[in-house]
């Protein structure tokens, strides 16, 4: 894992394509912006494991 530290309005590029922007900082929260091309589907870890279950389910299912 890299850990990095970014201030308000700084950058960290992934590949070529996608831009994470700390848009702004909350507490001990980090707001932050995403630009990636559309066909990267981007969701929280937990939305991300909801939709592996459900997934995972269906699939179960039609076995």
């Amino acid at each position: 894992m890299l850990v990095l530290s970014r201030k308000k309005n700084e950058k960290i590029i992934i590949g070529e394509n996608i831009i994470i922007t700390v848009v702004d900082l909350v507490g001990e929260k980090v707001c932050i912006g995403i630009d990636a091309p559309a066909d990267i589907s981007i969701h929280r870890k937990e939305v991300q494991d909801a939709i592996d279950a459900e997934t995972k389910e269906n699939k179960s299912c039609k076995e």
